[in-house]
């Protein structure tokens, strides 16, 4: 049995996280810190918890107090409020895993370009291992600290990572058109994600800069062995959860939707959260789950291929893919607490 703590634990992909663990038979939560709701019951944020917890939220600062009792630290914190944490965590041996976004770029710069904050712990890049499972697993296995793929990013690398690394396509023709539920801008109010202005709307937002797309390229870009840029485009769409993502490319040569089927099933051989599909994919089929559902079609006349993957965007592409994350750096079976069945209606 491991201990474990949560920073962020009362934002929606701190509680999700919670949800996987608290049946998690090898992990006993010790702690759960939160900014807002410091002092509070957890099950008075979240009533769904009555009866079953009974902890008292840790303020953030006196978070740092309680890591020796701590195997695993897990962080949802906003961008930039990572640092000091992270640094005495490792100091201390605990292993971290950050669902947010302070880890995820190679670089210190790049990471200052797009998030517009200081990297105050850049030296520990090195060792940071991007914690995507179907393609980093070993070293996800030896590593200290994960950073854990954002949510838009998951759906869109595991979607095309296949295309990428076997050059069927031509990386500088890339589209990725994703569509997100209201749940993927968290829970902190603002007028944009209110009820009244988000129900019977459909809106694209951050146009060209937001900041999921230097993830999507570094990591994509590894995989072609090159560096490339790619068009993304985020979505919000009037439901709670889950991320459909359309992506959009030219082939390199003409090949049959048979050949690229088994271009898919060869990549993701094993991997007991993928499915590669015949009928395309709809979030209702992930909702819940740890799951990534990815189709596609050849479009002949263009000579494109269409790819669609979906997510849950709280689980596969946050708190579930954490678990995951865990599951592999202490040696349990991997499917251990996020073997769930989507959830319908």
């Amino acid at each position: 049995m491991i201990k474990v703590g949560i920073i962020g634990s009362t934002g929606y992909a701190g509680q999700q996280l919670l949800w996987l663990l608290s049946n998690h038979p090898e992990a006993e939560v010790v702690f759960l810190s939160s900014h807002s709701y410091s002092d509070k019951m957890y099950n008075s944020v979240y009533e769904s918890y009555l009866g079953i917890r009974s902890d008292v939220c840790v303020d953030n600062k006196y978070a740092g107090d309680l890591l020796p009792k701590i195997d695993v630290l897990f962080l949802a914190m906003p961008a930039g409020e990572s640092f000091e944490i992270v640094r005495k965590a490792l100091s201390l041996g605990v292993k971290v895993i950050d669902i947010g976004s302070d880890y995820r770029l190679d670089s210190a710069d790049e990471y200052e370009s797009w998030y517009g904050k200081k990297h105050e712990y850049s030296e520990i890049l090195s060792e940071a291992v991007y914690g995507m499972p179907e393609l980093n697993r070993e070293k996800i296995i030896k590593a200290s600290i994960i950073a854990n793929p954002g949510c838009f990013p998951t759906a869109a690398i595991l979607g095309l990572a296949p295309l990428v690394k076997n050059g069927i396509i031509n990386t500088s023709s890339i589209i990725v058109d994703a569509k997100s539920g209201v749940s993927g801008a968290g829970r902190s109010a603002s007028i944009g994600n209110i009820f009244t202005e988000v129900n019977e709307n459909f809106k694209a937002y951050k146009v060209g800069n937001h900041r999921h797309t230097p993830e999507i390229e570094q990591e994509l870009s590894k995989l072609a062995g090159f560096s490339f840029n790619l068009t993304f485009t985020p979505h919000l769409v009037p439901m709670n959860r889950g991320i459909l993502s359309t992506m959009y490319a030219s082939l390199q040569n003409q090949v049959s939707e048979d050949d690229i089927f088994e271009v898919y099933r060869e990549f993701y051989k094993g991997e007991q959260f993928i499915r590669i599909k015949k009928d395309m994919p709809e979030t209702r089929w992930v909702k819940g789950s740890n799951f990534c559902d990815i189709s596609f079609k050849i479009d002949k006349r263009t000579n494109r291929i269409i790819v669609i993957s979906a997510i849950d965007n709280l689980i596969k592409g946050a708190a579930g893919t954490a678990v995951h994350n865990m599951n592999l750096m202490f040696g349990f079976d991997e499917k251990t607490g996020i073997d769930k069945i989507p959830i319908f209606p």
